[in-house]
């Protein structure tokens, strides 16, 4: 228990961190309850800094077979958290505040939810962190619904509008039969190996496949409904049906959360049990088995193509970013196909670790400026607080970089980075997918990664056009700033974290670069060549000759 210790004292820091801003959310004064954002953040701020200072370079179980992930996975989600904290600032509480400080209402804890808001917020960036961490199935199952079930409460509590309600409900359901999916595989995969511990897992698979009868079918089917299961996670077909309508009902902040937090879980969960399948490093390594590869290339194509065609038709930014969240799946999904290389432009797994980071900045830069825009609705709430509606239509966007010059720019880089314009971040963090698809030998599947990435250039145009070239109409003129200061400050940040990102990738790069690279192994030493039988191939040979 001692060494995983060494490699959890960030989950810890957050998990301190939530029980002191559940306690504080329920203070009658209104300064402490203010510090609920504030302490999610350094404590975000403080998890990050524990985990590049504290991270073994070896450890058991998971850490084993990837260990430089658990450090940039945490540090990534310190990043992107940090972002998403000051842009959920206001989301919950805001009218009941707003008649505690005027006198209207006297101070009642059980009308508050400020705390819980926050509390939620943090278990599920400790889910994870978690999921990184994960050394066995039950570990990595438990990690994974500490991630995703507070997040079915953000979303129903984010607004007092009956849709956020709705969005709830279609989100909790969903997110119950992609559980319930993805554990059957993982029973699957324990009946097929023996094992819940993905090391010995991984050992076993390799076993079975330099023996006659091959990997148990069992385990394969396993591997196939987990990756099914934990498509609702990085909201890919066949399990994206809750997307649109979700961002659409949440509040945009948790949008912007959605985004992020449970994609990089359900990429991290689905590296971990790529990774037991046997990948091995080098131009003759170990590819995953072919029924598990062309799982994954169908779910990239109609990921890719359905996301993008169904954003083109959106006059909604959130169902539209909703929509392009899917697409981005499916490009990264090509480089989970791809593998690990031995550099990062053949590398797919640094590749999708890096474009993680991207993605993450990006989307949450976007919807930072959708949250900044907003107007007050003449009905108000049933306990009497004032409505507010966000700018969710393309109309709204028009003429924004005139009218309010820094949200309007902040959203034109934003989305030319998702559209992977040349130059910017988002092209950076696309290209490695392309040459790693490409050493794999995966050319029709970059080719439609090409096509796809052609499409998306329509709507994300859209998104530069319209505030950059059209005239502000009556639906953006109605639209004032909102008082939450930090929202638009995230934005900003966004935006030149875009910016910064461009200029120093490459040290970013290798930081991920050196996340995959492989650890430990009962099988192979730490300084020696590994022996014949302990790099036994899974699947086909991919041919990168």
């Amino acid at each position: 228990m001692a060494d995983k210790l060494a490699y959890l004292w960030p989950e810890i820091t957050l998990f301190l961190a939530t029980c002191v801003v559940m306690v504080i959310g329920l203070s009658p004064s209104a300064a402490v309850r203010r510090m609920c954002p504030l302490l999610s953040g350094l404590a975000l701020a403080a998890a990050g800094i524990v985990a590049i200072g504290t991270t073994p370079l070896a450890a058991d179980g998971a850490a084993g077979l990837m260990p430089g992930l658990l450090m940039y996975a945490k540090a990534t989600t310190a990043v992107v958290g940090i972002l998403i904290v000051m842009l959920l600032a206001g989301t919950v509480d805001r009218g009941e505040e707003a008649q505690l400080a005027s006198g209207q209402r006297r101070f009642d804890p059980l009308r508050l939810t400020g705390g819980e808001f926050y509390a939620f917020f943090l278990f599920s960036m400790t889910g994870l962190m978690l999921t990184a961490s994960a050394d066995s199935l039950i570990w990595l199952f438990l990690a994974l619904e500490l991630t995703s079930l507070p997040t079915y409460v953000m979303v129903t509590i984010s607004t007092a509008k009956s849709r956020a309600k709705e969005a709830g409900v279609k989100y909790f359901f969903l997110g119950a039969l992609g559980a319930a999916i993805f554990l059957y595989g993982f029973s699957l995969i324990y009946g097929g190996t023996g094992s819940v511990h993905l090391a010995e897992i991984r050992d076993t698979i390799i076993a079975q496949s330099s023996s006659a009868n091959g990997v148990n079918p069992i385990a394969i089917i396993g591997f196939m409904l987990a990756l099914i299961g934990l498509g609702f996670k990085i909201a890919a077909v066949p399990m994206h049906l809750y997307v649109a309508d979700v961002y659409q009902g949440a509040a945009s902040p948790v949008s912007a959360m959605l985004a992020f937090v449970p994609k990089a879980a359900g990429f991290f969960a689905i590296i971990l049990l790529c990774t037991t399948l046997g990948w091995t490093h080098g131009p003759n390594g170990a590819a995953l088995p072919e029924a598990i590869r062309l799982l994954l290339w169908t779910m990239a194509v109609l990921s890719m193509t359905l996301g993008n065609v169904l954003a083109i038709l959106q006059n909604s930014v959130k169902r539209l970013l909703a929509y392009s969240s899917i697409a981005h799946s499916g490009y990264m999904l090509v480089g989970i196909i791809a593998g690990p290389g031995d550099s990062f432009t053949s590398d797919g797994i640094a590749a999708v670790l890096f474009y993680l980071l991207c993605y993450g900045i990006m989307s949450t830069g976007a919807f930072a400026v959708i949250a900044s825009l907003e107007r007050t609705h003449s009905a108000r709430t049933q306990s009497g607080e004032a409505a507010f509606d966000e700018a969710d239509n393309l109309e709204a966007m028009k003429g924004l970089a005139r009218t309010r010059p820094v949200l309007g720019w902040s959203l034109i880089v934003c989305a030319l980075s998702l559209l992977g314009f040349p130059l910017t971040v988002g092209f950076f963090g696309k290209l490695p997918l392309f040459t790693a698809g490409i050493g794999a030998g995966e050319v029709p599947l970059v080719i439609i990664l090409g096509i796809n990435s052609a499409i998306a250039a329509f709507y994300y145009l859209r998104l530069v056009a319209y505030p950059l070239f059209d005239s502000a109409g009556d639906e953006a003129k109605a639209m004032r700033l909102t008082p939450m200061a930090t929202r638009p400050a995230v934005g900003v940040l966004a935006a030149l974290g875009v910016l910064g990102l461009t200029i120093f990738a490459s040290p970013v790069m290798h930081q991920a670069q050196l996340a995959t690279e492989p650890g430990a192994s009962p099988a192979v030493s730490d300084h020696a060549e590994p022996e014949p039988d302990a790099v036994a191939i899974v699947g086909p040979i991919s041919e990168n000759d």
